[in-house]
């Protein structure tokens, strides 16, 4: 299954991994891990709401079964984007 979102300029997304703790994905050639610890969005989401992920922007993810959006400077940067879950 491929989540892959191709635009006009070439940008690649995709996930490629899902474990009991988290997943993995692919953002032009750069491969980032989200913990389902720090994202409890993530944690009872089947995997194909998993893999349904859309590119907003150069530096923006979203889940829309889900209602969830990454910046990928969070995941770069952590200790900048301090995480604060709302149920």
């Amino acid at each position: 299954m491929s989540s892959s979102q191709p635009s006009a300029d070439n940008s690649y997304s995709e996930v490629t991994n899902i474990s009991v703790s988290g997943f993995w994905f692919i953002v032009d050639n750069q491969e980032y891990f989200v913990p389902f610890a720090d994202y409890p969005g993530f944690r009872d989401a089947t995997v194909t709401q998993i893999y349904a992920v859309q590119r907003l922007s150069d530096r923006q993810l979203h889940w829309p079964e889900l209602d969830i959006d990454i910046e990928l400077d969070a995941l770069d940067h952590p200790d900048q984007y301090p995480l604060v879950f709302r149920p």
